[in-house]
């Protein structure tokens, strides 16, 4: 832009305040529940009582006047969820195969006549499966293979095996799922709490059998996601429209919180198995790990959950012998699905524990042992994938043991009730393998009269999206911050950019509308963007995703490079024990996070300590308690999470190795810091001499715990 773009001060890398800030605090925002539409009716689902059996009749068990009634007979279109496998019903029809699984959907303009309304559902009880590894039904198993396995025990000296389980994690959102549908133009229009507005369209384009430009959906103000509004407002979505559909008025349905507990998705719960050889002097010869994951009762997005949970199943280190076989199955549970980390926070906490053991064995300095085992540039990861010049595990390693004093402090802890744990994790940013090629994500960027507006599918969740992806914007483009508006996630506005997961939205989507931004400034050359205008009308830039190496990987045999490349983290964490009561309380955490370039200090920060304090609900609190196949504690009574009464001082360490191929050196943040607290809660309640080994860390599992000898107090 010429002239105009030397007076303009750098935005990226600046702490700018965010775009949706103002209106959030003040009360401006408007979130799906503020939403009202002109003779709205209010939705509800009758659910199964049991996990697993036949229906046998459904009988409405009141005045029906004023009601509109939908089951499966209503379903215009086929009646299914379409995500990776066509196997789960929009609703049941002649079986049941997990609690609170959607039946029969009403609706009515009194919202206490709906909530009163009884429905009776008489069941043919089947026996159901809870223990996954009792699952008769494989959703899908990966397998790694690096090296000879064999050939990598032969050289070892000491072997080391160990069992790890977690346990479900809900996702506690501020904001429960909702959505409004309004019917119109012969189509219907969705509002809602999500992450991924075409993600929704494709699946009510399937249930409603509509054509994509008669199913609209508009992202509403949405209060967090955390990847429990990736796949589930599918389903939301499609049974407001079918009642929407049915009854010819706009539809808004919003789960109360023990609904949306109890109904949607958890984060996978899995058991981990894991035999390491490893030299007298430290170097790892051998990994052999076998992970189940329970997918509960269906496969909504557990075949790519368990994709990245085994590439990171052999957390940052270098081994020239792997062997990873993974395989998610079928339960009677309602199902699991993405969760902040996605898959990776369970294989690297067991890998994370496992180190710490490899240690005491070997009777090592556990830091010595990740320095020599550490990822560096140049090494082949599980797949074979050769990292880059990025690659920083040794740098957060040795930035959080400085900064901690990390030997020294664990010496003077001996013997008190404090300890003091580390692990060291990565996380691969963006779609694994092909999977960014295949959705051939796209961006566009408008021409306006102060600057430009940023068009995208991109959601703003709470993780400062609409705020960097501008700061990209007009750094790129020579223009004031404020000159460049992003507009909202629109399926009748916005180009498809791709869901918003995966840690991908600035390092994908930023770099989309940096080119974008590119052709833009070239174009306008030394005009204004009004002078443009005026004289050439409308201008909009579009680019389309292009991969940007010859990265490839092969999705039988998973070899090859499956991510562009990974952000690293360590993380060291000091907790206390009471003796009396058996808590574990966390007394500090020190997150150092190499996450490329830090595009806004201040959010980045954000979504560190965020991470971090859902890592350590997940490490100590999170307890889901399943009892027949439900989950019995669905209320934030007695499901708990870390308040700010319960979250440490979380010390923030932002390191920048710069990705050559992310905007202005970006990679992902948004998962990472999700990795590593529950392994550093886990070591440091070792360094105490607990041997726990399964997640949560309740006082229970800590009482239960063998005790290690000669260790911690």
């Amino acid at each position: 832009m010429g002239n105009h773009s030397r007076s303009v001060m750098p935005v990226v890398g600046r702490s700018l305040p965010r775009r949706d800030g103002t209106d959030k605090v003040t009360g401006a925002a408007k979130y799906i529940d503020d939403l009202v539409f002109p003779g709205m009716i209010h939705g509800r689902t009758i659910r199964s009582t049991i996990p697993c059996g036949r229906i046998r009749s459904v009988n409405l068990l009141f005045d029906t006047t004023g009601f509109t009634i939908v089951d499966h007979h209503d379903v215009p279109g086929r009646n299914i969820v379409a995500l990776i496998a066509d196997d789960q019903p929009c609703l049941a029809e002649r079986v049941v195969r997990h609690f609170a699984e959607p039946i029969v959907l009403i609706a009515h303009e009194d919202r206490e006549r709906l909530l009163t309304a009884e429905v009776d559902v008489e069941y043919e009880a089947s026996e159901p499966v809870f223990d996954p590894l009792e699952s008769p039904k494989v959703f899908k198993a990966i397998g790694i293979n690096k090296g000879s396995i064999d050939a990598g025990f032969a050289r070892a000296d000491e072997i080391v095996e160990g069992e790890y389980r977690v346990g479900h994690q809900e996702h506690a959102y501020i904001e429960t799922n909702g959505v409004i549908a309004v019917p119109e133009h012969g189509g219907v229009t969705v509002y809602g709490s999500l992450q991924c507005p075409y993600y929704v369209q494709k699946a009510l384009g399937v249930v409603l059998g509509l054509p994509a430009e008669k199913t609209r959906v508009v992202q509403a103000e949405t209060g967090g996601g955390f990847g429990g509004k990736e796949e589930y407002p599918s389903i939301i979505a499609a049974h407001a429209c079918l009642l929407a559909m049915k009854s010819g008025r706009p539809v808004k349905m919003i789960y109360d919180r023990a609904e949306d507990m109890v109904a949607t998705t958890k984060r996978h719960p899995g058991i981990i198995r894991t035999r390491t050889g490893v030299t007298r002097d430290g170097r790892l010869t051998a990994i052999d790990t076998d992970v189940v994951l329970d997918g509960g009762a269906y496969m909504t997005l557990s075949h790519v959950v368990l994709s990245r949970g085994v590439i990171h199943a052999t957390g940052p280190y270098r081994c020239d012998n792997v062997r990873v076989n993974g395989r998610v199955v079928m339960t009677n549970t309602p199902p699991n699905g993405a969760f902040r980390g996605f898959g990776a926070p369970q294989t690297q906490f067991a890998a994370e524990v496992h180190m710490e053991r490899i240690a005491e064995r070997l009777g090592m300095d556990p830091v010595k042992l990740r320095e020599i085992n550490a990822l560096r540039a140049g090494d082949t990861t599980a797949t074979g994938q050769v990292l880059g010049r990025d690659t920083s595990a040794l740098k957060v390693l040795r930035e959080a043991v400085e900064r901690t004093d990390f030997r020294r402090r664990r010496r003077e802890l001996r013997g008190t009730n404090r300890g003091l744990g580390l692990a060291l994790f990565f996380h691969g940013a963006g779609f694994t393998g092909a999977g960014e090629v295949k959705l051939a994500s796209k961006a566009s960027l408008e021409l306006t009269e102060q600057g430009a507006r940023v068009l995208v599918a991109s959601t703003e969740i709470g993780q400062g999206a609409r705020t960097v992806l501008a700061q990209i914007v007009a750094e790129t483009l020579g223009v004031p911050y404020e000159a460049v508006e992003v507009a909202r996630a629109d399926t009748a506005r916005v180009p498809d950019s791709g869901p918003t997961v995966a840690s991908r939205t600035s390092m994908v989507v930023g770099g989309l509308l940096q080119r974008c931004a590119v052709e833009m400034k070239q174009t306008l050359g030394r005009l204004s963007p009004r002078e443009y205008l005026r004289r050439h009308g409308p201008l909009v830039v579009t680019k389309e995703y292009e991969a940007p190496t010859a990265a490839v990987f092969d999705e039988e045999t998973y070899r090859g490079d499956a991510y562009g490349t990974y952000a690293w983290g360590c993380d060291v964490a000091e907790v206390e024990f009471d003796p009396v009561t058996w808590e574990v309380r966390p007394i500090h955490v020190t997150a150092v996070q190499e996450i490329g370039k830090a595009l806004n200090p201040m959010l980045v920060a954000g979504q560190i300590e965020g991470g971090t304090a859902q890592g350590l609900g997940y490490a100590l609190l999170e307890d889901v308690v399943m009892r027949d196949g439900r989950m019995a504690n669905a209320q934030l009574t007695n499901y708990i999470v870390p308040t700010t009464m319960d979250t440490p001082t979380i010390d923030v360490v932002i390191v920048e190795k710069a990705y050559r191929h992310g905007p202005f050196g970006a990679k992902g943040v948004g998962e990472l810091p999700f990795d590593g607290a529950a392994p550093a809660i886990a070591n440091a309640v070792r360094h105490l001499g607990f041997d726990v080994r399964a997640l949560p860390l309740t006082p229970e599992r800590v009482m239960d715990a063998p005790q290690i000898a000669g260790a911690g107090r």
